[in-house]
């Protein structure tokens, strides 16, 4: 009896065996692991790892493989928190009442150029421009506000705090990345409008773009001229101007390469006229501006703009 026993168990075993190791069985188990690679990015080995131990559920296996990779992102994150992060990309996202500019940092050229890179600098600047409609209270003619590297990481993307993509990016290149910093723009009156401008400019013009520079710009303009917000802030970008100026206050300096009034700078697309003439010409008051320029040291404090406690943001869902 004992030798019947042992006889069919072992028929069992190799039945079984024999039906893990088939043709079909292992064309499967490649398909998943296909499959499984291609949605998460991560090493063939660890996606064969996590199907084994789930026992060939994909769910379950990506799962696992999203919080083993968020675990060592943090700790990847925390220990190159130290590094310098000045490469990177500013981008802006912005519709007529509306703006965000925002600047995340890494420390190479290389990595800035990274198709994940580029995904979280897009969900970073989308997260910016929600909390710009939906989290800023109507104050003055345009509400200003600025985040800080900790205020950005609680915004949300796709249901996941900034900082918990950040760390999962951290943990896959290696290298320390920074959402440093953003401007949130809300225009209040129904004459002012907002326009964005990052540089190099983009092939064609849309809602988003991202560069080494970039500018926010509100301004009131009559309809019925040519509306210039666009090259206005290419100029912004380009000559770095301190302040607007006020030309019934302050003097136009004796070298115009020294110029810092904007109002007094040469026109960056026609330097035959000074951004006054421009304006004049069509009809268009400067009302403020911003320019982020990749890797720069940033004011601790930017002159108007609102520094809002961090429960402010946290409650941005």
């Amino acid at each position: 009896m004992k030798q019947k026993v042992e006889y069919y168990s072992k028929m069992i075993f190799q039945l079984v065996r024999s039906l893990h190791t088939s043709p079909l069985c292992r064309a499967v188990e490649s398909s998943l692991l296909a499959k499984l690679r291609k949605k998460t990015g991560y090493t063939i080995a660890n996606c064969k790892k996590a199907l084994e131990m789930h026992n060939n559920n994909s769910e379950k296996a990506e799962t696992w493989l999203n919080e083993q990779a968020q675990a060592m992102g943090w700790a990847k994150a925390t220990k190159l928190a130290g590094r310098t992060a000045l490469q990177g990309l500013v981008a802006v996202r912005f519709d007529k009442s509306h703006g965000a500019l925002v600047e995340l940092n890494c420390e190479t050229d290389f990595v800035a150029k990274n198709d994940k890179f580029q995904k979280l600098m897009e969900d970073a600047a989308a997260a910016c421009f929600k909390f710009a409609h939906t989290s800023l209270q109507a104050k003055g003619p345009v509400t200003k506000m600025e985040l800080d590297s900790e205020q950005l990481g609680n915004l949300s993307a796709d249901g996941k705090k900034l900082s918990e993509v950040l760390a999962l990016f951290i943990g896959n290149v290696g290298e320390n990345a920074v959402l440093r910093r953003a401007e949130c723009w809300k225009a209040n009156n129904e004459d002012l409008r907002i326009a964005a401008y990052t540089h190099p400019a983009p092939a064609a013009a849309g809602a988003y773009s991202a560069g080494k520079y970039g500018a926010l710009l509100a301004y009131r303009q009559l309809a019925d001229t040519e509306d210039v917000g666009r090259q206005l802030c290419q100029h912004i970008v380009g000559c770095a101007p301190a302040k607007i100026g006020d030309k019934n206050i302050d003097k136009p300096a004796k070298d115009s390469d020294d110029e810092t009034y904007l109002i007094y700078q040469e026109y960056l697309l026609d330097p035959s006229y000074t951004v006054q003439e421009i304006l004049e010409q069509n009809k268009v008051e400067i009302v403020d501006y911003v320019r982020f320029s990749c890797g720069e040291n940033a004011e601790a404090n930017m002159p108007g703009v609102e520094k809002q406690p961090l429960d402010t943001v946290q409650t941005l869902q």
